[in-house]
């Protein structure tokens, strides 16, 4: 059971019974207090399995490049680290005791209970032997074997002697260091010192010196050696670490230096028992079956002895096999017996074996490679477990393992931070991650495994789209839709997609689709397989403003304007407009007039006026009509329709009635001037309208044009009461009998007479005012209201004057105009007159300067008679017949002229006067015969004939 609850749901019931809650908090506590391992095991493989199939291990060595296990059957295998057999040595006839490497690995000598001693040579066929004919229980090489020709060893065993054996000149000589002690059970030789145990107890001898340094008594109450072998090992060159029974002891051995013929200093012990401290010492509670160093601390093969037949152990010279014994076990403790570490191993028989049984050996390694509790690269020390059926292998837990152990323990975000910290390989990330996002998937933390995600997957665009789809899977994919990158790295186009889905199928995250589809950019996914998606919710009760303005966007994307804008018209967006007219949508508004004037009532109309031949005003009015439930759209429509009328009169005629009701509600001051401007109302029920909102002026107005102009005239005297109102009313009408009227009304109030005297100045006679009015009527301020009028009465004389003598002058001066342009010729031509008339024009120009007397009397008229008869339309030209022509500009033939006449004559409708004379041609110059022609005028008048007109312009005037 997970110890914090789920993040994104409720794990278990609210309620628990208390001894659950017990149980939970002791597991709790068992996994904070649990220790991480310092040593990783594994069974060595290669040969060992089929070695030890027929065959058990009795003892093991190791140097820097191989192993050496010595047998029950007295042969003796070299291996490499994996376990794989280089050589085989048939040493011994019997089980091999012991095993010894010299410090190059070059040799190695075993011990046996044959009573022999093997030297082989690693590299070569050289094989020293040596009997002793008694069991040999230990050996030791010199460190320098290979190096010295004096190829020096120690060896013990039951007998009781430790032999010093060396190469002299005559061959090897065995030196007898001591005896008469018991049997030697362990040596060990480093540099110049050699260890070893016997019944009485650990010595110490500095061969160098030839002298024994110390002598450390066996632990009281330890079990007899034969039961319980001592173990020795030195863990530099002055500690000496003893683990004997369940006691554990480490000596110092203090040197002093001195100087060498070559001028080095080397270190020589002192020959003093007072030399050597015991600087750690403590018991165990358990039987020590192997012990070698771990840095600052120590590692110790562990027997755990079984107590019901703990004495009969002690007191047995042979071990029995019970088949009830325990695992044996590693344990890492420090010089104070604190336990750091402890495991307990499953070697194969184990219920079988005894503490004799087990051995322990380490590789060789620089205790200064080890600082701070880890081992430098490379360094790491080997730990070998030997039994008599396995061979196992342990080694310093390193970064990867302390990784794998968080993560075994759940401890997934210390494995995390420790491979961020570099510890471990960098692919490590991965796996951790990986494991990491699973846990919290388990725990139901999906929000924080999502968080996570941009850390762990980093770059892994096949990491991302596995777990997007993953999260989809478990329904939680909304969760992680914030983490997905788009980029660096871009994933497939349909995890986006996934992940846009999953967000509009649920309501409450809605609102992160839409930040969503704003900020992905649009080419990574396509816009299709979502809208698919959100489609079907338009119209249910899932469906949100943010879903809408999503899909919204999502049209945009699509290139789905039309869609578009109206889902932003229903969400009432501001922008609306300018998408509008950046996408040219105004066949869209058709539908949208209600959202779009209540977002912006302005613009709307003005657009809607703008595109009447897109959506009439009729169907504008009918939608705003509909939505009254919505909005004022009373006002909305007043609006609009108000702009229509100032932009065209007649384009919402069939609504002026609607609209007078409208003005007068939201606009009074504007009704008049629609009143005056518009021919498309009822009269009866603007009228009402205005009765009913009491608006004076209007119904003044509504009734002058319905011909009621009295009644009009009453509401402006006894409901407005303005005299001067009432004079412009009764003036614009042009009714004498209003006049009447209004000075009748007037009569009975004095402050109006007085008004009304004040301005009929110019309209009225003031007199038959004053004639009107009843004796004794008291008028405010008469005098100088009736000094005003005469005033008045007095400018506008002068004014009426003034204009009339203007227009005397003007009628004058237009006379004279026009009688000088009627004195002027007109001039007849022809193409050939006209081609004549342009190669003359000098000619004419240079007669013209040397009469300056003559004036030239050119026609300003624009009218020209055409060289054609208005009667006959035949050309003057083709005809030799005299030509009339009249100041009118008309010309006649003569015969047409007097045919026409005649006939006019005949007919009665005009009288012929006598024959005229035959007039001639008038051409382009004055010959000063004015005074002839007003003479011949007069004559004409004298002698009762009548002249000759134009036909034309008299049929034209009659």
């Amino acid at each position: 059971m997970s110890p914090f609850p789920s993040e994104n749901g409720v794990e278990g019931d609210d309620e628990r019974e208390e001894e659950e809650d017990d149980e939970v908090e002791d597991d709790e506590e068992e996994e904070e207090d649990e220790e991480e391992p310092r040593l990783k095991y594994q069974r060595m493989g290669g040969s060992i399995p089929s070695l030890m199939s027929s065959d058990a291990a009795s003892c093991i060595a190791v140097a820097e490049r191989m192993i050496a296990l010595g047998t029950h059957d007295g042969a003796v295998h070299i291996l490499d680290f994996l376990g794989n057999q280089v050589k085989e040595f048939p040493a011994h006839s019997a089980a091999v005791n012991d095993l010894s490497f010299d410090l190059d690995g070059e040799y190695v000598g075993s011990c046996s209970d044959d009573g022999t001693v093997v030297i082989n040579s690693l590299f070569t066929d050289e094989k020293m032997k040596f009997n002793y004919h008694r069991p040999m229980k230990a050996i030791a090489l010199d460190p320098d074997y290979a190096r010295k020709a004096s190829r020096r060893f120690v060896a013990g065993g039951l007998a009781g002697h430790l032999f010093f054996n060396s190469k002299k000149w005559l061959g090897y000589k065995d030196q007898v260091l001591h005896s008469g002690e018991g049997p030697i059970h362990t040596v060990k030789w480093r540099t110049s010192l050699i260890a070893w145990a016997n019944d009485a107890g650990v010595k110490v001898y500095d061969a160098a010196n030839d002298q024994r340094i110390t002598f450390i008594e066996r632990p009281r109450g330890s079990p007899r050696p034969e039961i319980l072998l001592p173990h020795l090992v030195w863990q530099d060159d002055t500690l000496l670490v003893i683990g004997w029974g369940t006691s554990i002891k480490i000596a110092s051995i203090r040197t002093s230096q001195y100087k060498g013929a070559n001028g080095t200093y080397r270190q020589v012990a002192m020959a003093s028992t007072n030399q050597v401290d015991i600087v750690a010492s403590f018991q165990t509670s358990y039987y020590i079956s192997g012990i070698a160093p771990f840095g600052d601390a120590l590692v110790v093969l562990a027997y755990i002895p079984v107590e019901e037949d703990g004495e009969r152990e002690f007191s047995s010279t042979m071990p029995l096999r019970l088949g009830n014994a325990q695992r044996p076990e590693v344990r890492i403790v420090t010089w104070n017996n604190d336990e750091l570490s402890t495991d307990a191993l499953p070697v194969h028989g184990f219920e079988h074996y005894k503490e004799k049984d087990y051995s322990l050996a380490h590789a060789p390694f620089s205790g200064s490679s080890y600082a701070g509790g880890q081992w430098a690269a490379g360094d790491e020390p080997l730990y070998y477990i030997v039994s008599p059926k396995d061979v196992v292998i342990a080694k310093p837990r390193d970064a990867e393992d302390h990784i794998a152990w968080l993560l075994q323990h759940g401890w997934h975000e210390k494995a995390l931070a420790a491979v961020e910290a570099g510890q471990g390989r960098s692919e490590l990330l991965d796996e951790v991650g990986s494991r990491y996002l699973d846990h919290l998937i388990v725990e139901r933390k999906y929000a924080e495994a999502a968080s996570l995600c941009p850390k762990l997957l980093r770059g892994s665009a096949s990491a991302w789209e596995r777990w997007v789809f993953h999260f989809a899977h478990l329904r939680q994919l909304p969760v992680l839709v914030p983490y997905i990158p788009t980029e660096n790295p871009r994933l497939r186009d349909t995890a986006y997609e996934v992940a846009l889905v999953a967000l509009a199928t649920n309501p409450a995250f809605h609102k992160d689709l839409l930040s969503t589809v704003k900020n992905w950019p649009p080419v990574i996914y396509s816009a299709l397989p979502v809208i698919s998606a959100i489609e079907p919710q338009l119209n249910t009760s899932s469906m949100t403003d943010a879903l809408k303005e999503a899909l919204a966007e999502l049209y945009v994307i699509d290139g789905q304007y039309e869609k578009a804008f109206s889902l932003y018209a229903d969400l009432m967006k501001p922008d609306i407009f300018d998408f509008l007219e950046k996408h040219n949508l105004q066949d869209s508004i058709r539908e949208k007039v209600v959202q779009l004037v209540m977002l912006d009532c302005k613009h709307a109309v003005s657009l809607l006026i703008q595109n009447r031949d897109v959506i009439t005003p009729p169907e504008v009015v009918s939608q705003l009509l509909s939505a009254n439930n919505k909005c004022d759209s009373r006002y909305f429509l007043h609006l609009y329709l108000h702009s229509l009328f100032e932009v065209n009169p007649h384009a919402g005629k069939d609504f002026h009635d609607m609209q007078v009701e409208l003005y007068a509600d939201y606009d009074p001051k504007m009704l008049l001037p629609f009143l005056r401007s518009s021919q498309h109302y009822t009269l009866e029920k603007a009228y009402e309208i205005c009765v009913r909102r009491d608006l004076l002026k209007e119904q003044v107005f509504i009734l002058g044009r319905m011909g009621n102009s009295r009644q009009a005239l009453a509401v402006i005297i006894n409901k407005l009461g303005d005299i001067q109102e009432a004079v412009e009313f009764v003036s614009m009408q042009h009714d004498d009998d209003l006049w009447e009227e209004l000075i009748k009304q007037c009569l009975n109030k004095p402050e109006m007479v007085g008004v009304l005297l004040e301005h009929t100045v110019g309209n009225l006679d003031p007199l038959y005012i004053v004639n009107m009015l009843p004796n004794g009527l008291e008028i405010p301020r008469l005098r100088d209201r009736l000094v005003k009028i005469i005033t008045d009465y007095r400018t506008e004389t002068s004014l009426r004057h003034g204009c009339n003598d203007i227009l005397k002058a003007d009628c004058v001066n237009l006379l004279v105009k026009c009688y000088k342009e009627a004195r002027r010729a007109v001039c007849l031509s022809n193409e050939e007159d006209d081609s004549r008339s342009k190669r003359d024009g000098s000619r004419t120009s240079q007669a013209t300067e040397k009469a300056p007397s003559v004036r030239n009397m050119e026609v300003k008229s624009k009218t020209r008679g055409g060289a054609r008869c208005c009667m006959c339309f035949d050309p003057f030209s083709i005809q030799n017949v005299s030509v009339i022509v009249f100041f009118c500009c008309h010309a006649y033939h003569t015969t047409c002229l007097m045919d026409a006449a005649y006939t006019s004559k005949n007919n009665g409708k005009k009288g012929a006067g006598a024959t005229s004379r035959q007039p001639e041609l008038n051409y382009a110059y004055d010959n000063g015969a004015d005074d002839e022609e007003e003479e011949d005028e007069d004559e004409d008048n004298r002698s009762g004939r009548t002249r000759m007109r134009c036909i034309l312009c008299t049929t034209a005037s009659s």
